[in-house]
């Protein structure tokens, strides 16, 4: 089943880090959106809004506008109505959303109560604690599953499978031959296995696509490939425990796909923009660039050929746009000194 149950993923990238020894003993901390206060975030309006008064009005000014500061004035007041409404109306509703969704999933989860120390109270499980904490961890599903979009619900889920298989683990050592416990265990062990699987893949699934759509959304190169790259570690932590899952195999196939896609679109972009400034020698390199990265993130597109086609097109386009302007640089020259002659 690959490495031992009793590892942790690894969870860098999440929004908060749940330790099994914690579980049990508080309330969770989420991180809600971020939220100004009043006096900050007015004060901050108010500047902006008297920044752009300014600016627009001399801008109008030179414009040759007549009252620039009337025009002014009902764009800094336009700007300051939109300013409260965004505050008092968009993003109020939006926290108010999220503390509710975070005290449903708190109820869910805290009418379970089941701790780290559920597992330690004694030397051994008995047959009763054995069933009453497989009850608990069942239950503990359950809550999650209801909030089945937040991720951090099936992390803690998986954190207490990950703790029960590694004591179980001990108990099925301990246990003797012909011991009572002995089916009690094993059964359990197939039960928590299976949600120990289900709630590792669900954590993955949502924080890998809820990062990917973060990555496809970011304007900057270098923040959609490094959001794109915590995608990918979310999955890799996953496949530690379950390396043959035909899901994760092919979520991490795409996602490195997405990634490659990535770099290549970005050293295209490059090319384009040297080519366009007639800076051919250097469009070329990132062209080759383009071509090295599509070869070696062995992209499984069936529209690798095109575009691989496409680029060498482009590179022998440019030699011919390179040789050109290089004999019209010679002819120039030539020209010039038969002139100075």
């Amino acid at each position: 089943m690959g490495e031992n149950l009793n590892e942790k993923p690894n969870r860098q990238y999440q929004l908060q880090r749940i330790s099994a020894r914690n579980i049990g003993y508080g309330a969770k901390k989420y991180r809600r959106p971020y939220w100004l206060p009043a006096s900050g975030y007015y004060t901050l309006t108010a500047a902006v809004v008297i920044i752009f008064f300014f600016l627009f009005w001399e801008f109008l000014h030179e414009g040759g506008e007549d009252m620039p500061w009337i025009s002014a004035g009902v764009g800094a007041g336009l700007l300051l109505g939109s300013a409260v409404f965004l505050r008092e109306i968009v993003l109020r509703k939006a926290r108010e959303r999220a503390i509710l969704i975070e005290k449903r999933l708190d109820y869910n989860l805290k009418s379970v109560p089941l701790s780290s120390r559920s597992f330690r109270d004694s030397n051994k499980l008995s047959v009763q604690r054995n069933a009453a904490i497989i009850n608990k961890i069942r239950l503990k599903s359950e809550a999650a599953k209801i909030l089945g979009k937040l991720s951090d619900g099936h992390l803690e889920v998986f954190e207490i499978c990950n703790e029960y298989l590694r004591v179980n683990r001990k108990e099925l050592e301990n246990a003797g031959v012909g011991s009572p416990r002995l089916a009690a265990l094993r059964r359990g062990k197939v039960i928590v296995q299976d949600l120990h699987h289900y709630h590792l893949l669900t954590w993955a699934q949502i924080e890998s696509q809820t990062l990917t759509h973060k990555a496809k959304n970011s304007a900057a190169v270098s923040e959609k490939l490094e959001t794109a790259q915590n995608a990918l570690s979310v999955l890799n932590s996953a496949s530690r425990y379950y390396p043959n899952d035909r899901q994760l195999i092919e979520s991490e196939g795409a996602l490195k796909e997405f990634i490659a896609s990535i770099k290549i679109s970005y050293r295209i972009e490059q090319a384009e923009r040297s080519a366009f400034k007639g800076n051919y020698k250097k469009a070329i390199n990132h062209y080759k660039d383009a071509l090295y990265f599509l070869a070696r993130e062995n992209v499984q597109s069936i529209e690798k050929d095109s575009i691989a086609e496409k680029i060498n097109r482009e590179i022998e386009n440019l030699r011919e746009l390179a040789e050109q302007k290089k004999k019209a640089l010679i002819s120039k020259r030539e020209k010039s000194k038969k002139i100075n002659d």
